[in-house]
């Protein structure tokens, strides 16, 4: 089965001052589907340049990603949009829910932007997030919920859509150790019961292990970590 993810040649640099500052220097990366990947770098080393170029988010890079067999740089502004709506899922350090929505309308609307029916897109909301433990905090809007709950919240939101491929930047970066732990053991959980592939940049070695395998930002390119 093809790779979800196959990046070759990864580049990006940034002017600043009137240098040159390379962040990306030719990054090579796989991600097999079902398979859940830590990248693992100190702030500054670039992962979080290299999830927004993978993510489709921004331009100004050089090199190769394909995603899901569709390579991004020969699609229109409209098809990168399709491809991050159906095929990626996305949760940040910050959950960035809508407020004045609960708990199961911020995992419903991302649903009803893809078309699906409201009533099978609240079935699958209020589905996970009872599989994420909040089946009792449905109704409650994100300044009612704990750092944790909120980032479980994300979580669900992220695979409504059933993506491919989920990109997390720091996704427990925001949180104490402890709720750190458990709820990251949730998102994998729930990522490898969906069989979506994941990429999980973190700095943290300890979580970063409880992953398939972990590769690592070293100035601007990406080595297998041991």
């Amino acid at each position: 089965m093809s790779d979800v993810l196959a990046v070759k040649g990864l580049a990006r640099s940034f002017h600043q001052g009137g240098a040159v500052i390379e962040v990306l220097r030719g990054v090579d990366l796989s991600v097999a589907p079902g398979e859940i990947v830590a990248l693992l770098g100190p702030s500054g080393s670039g992962k979080s340049t290299m999830l927004q170029a993978i993510g489709l988010l921004e331009g100004g890079f050089d090199g190769s990603i394909v995603i899901d067999g569709r390579p991004a740089e020969k699609l229109s502004a409209h098809e990168r949009t399709e491809v991050r709506r159906d095929k990626l899922g996305f949760v940040y350090q910050f959950h960035h829910l809508l407020p004045d929505f609960n708990a199961l309308e911020n995992v419903v609307l991302p649903q009803l932007i893809a078309g699906r029916d409201p009533l099978a897109a609240a079935d699958k909301a209020k589905a996970l997030l009872t599989d994420l433990g909040l089946g009792q905090r449905l109704d409650h809007r994100p300044s009612q919920l704990s750092g944790g709950e909120q980032q479980r919240v994300a979580v669900a939101r992220a695979l409504a859509n059933e993506p491919v491929l989920v990109l997390a930047d720091e996704p427990t970066g925001n949180l104490d150790e402890t709720t750190a732990q458990r709820v990251l053991a949730e998102f994998l959980r729930v990522v490898r019961s969906h069989n979506s592939a994941a990429l999980i940049a973190t700095h943290n070695t300890v979580l970063a292990k409880q992953m398939d395998r972990t590769v690592e930002l070293h100035e601007g390119q990406l080595v297998e970590a041991r």
